[in-house]
């Protein structure tokens, strides 16, 4: 891609986008990485693709580090308010994603609603060690893998940048890693969460697979009943609703915030990333 690219500018919930609609070519992973890096370029915790097949819109997500993602609903939040924006499709309509079809609609006042499919998995109850602690929670793939640590005091407290990279790249949970979710549930039908994303590599202001990892465990653990209001690391409030069969939920929707921030055109010096530093090293007597 040479030239200046027209990019969008979008935030969901507490997590902001890059966007592309229909360009000439997909952006590189390069790129991407560079586009991401905040302070030195335009800062954002993933770019996605929206291209348009037949009747519907395709969305292809991608990790700041440039790293394709099945879903991220924060994301497709976004692309559905970009796609009607557009003025490509009418509410409602589907979005393909890699983690399959979703259903988005406008659900006034700047929100959108998505209406995907549950789990099939139940949340997997899992003790994982760091050093000489022990961490309970439950592990179960929405969209992505997700690791919900049911924290027992006030999220303020919870030691997301120390604990969430080391339960994310943890044995237990394979080659591939996990989200990890700090939760307080907060009957009869709210929570609180605070999200360290892979691919991120960081805490970031929400996550809305993990909103609905985290209600998928209250659920299974009768802890929360729907609807349920999840408040993230951004202050804004995402809405989980839908019908609760045994403890299992059999249909789902998230509900939130999508705003359309900007229309860029990114010039080429967006790329052009100094290398990292290496610091001098200490002289020796």
């Amino acid at each position: 891609m040479t030239g200046r690219a027209t990019c969008y500018r979008l935030s969901g919930g507490g997590n902001d986008f890059l966007a592309l609609a229909e360009p000439a070519k997909p952006p590189s992973g390069a790129q991407i990485r560079a586009w991401c890096t905040r302070g030195l370029s335009l800062g954002a915790d993933g770019v996605f693709v929206l291209t348009r097949e037949d009747a519907a819109v395709r969305m292809d997500y991608f990790n700041a580090d440039g790293i394709a993602a099945e879903l991220c609903l924060n994301g497709a939040r976004c692309a559905a308010r970009l796609v009607l924006e557009l003025g490509w499709m009418e509410s409602p309509f589907a979005i393909a994603t890699g983690a399959g079809e979703i259903l988005a609609a406008d659900a006034g006042r700047g929100a959108i609603r998505l209406d995907l499919s549950p789990p099939v998995e139940t949340p997997e109850a899992r003790r994982v060690t760091v050093g000489d602690s022990e961490y309970a929670g439950w592990f179960l793939t929405v969209g992505v893998p997700q690791f919900v640590v049911a924290w027992p005091t006030s999220l303020a407290t919870a030691p997301v940048g120390e604990l969430g990279p080391a339960l994310r790249g943890h044995p237990a949970f394979g080659e591939s890693g996990t989200n990890v979710m700090f939760v307080r549930f907060l009957a009869p039908d709210r929570l609180e969460i605070r999200s360290f994303e892979r691919g991120v590599e960081a805490e970031t202001l929400a996550c809305g697979t993990g909103v609905l990892a985290a209600s998928a465990v209250a659920v299974a653990e009768a802890a929360l009943e729907p609807p349920i209001r999840a408040l993230t690391g951004g202050g804004c409030e995402l809405e989980v609703d839908g019908t609760v069969e045994d403890g299992r939920w059999i249909a789902w929707s998230l509900t939130g915030d999508a705003r359309l921030l900007a229309r860029l055109e990114v010039d080429p010096d967006a790329e052009r990333l100094p290398q990292p530093p290496t610091w001098s090293p200490t002289p020796t007597e």
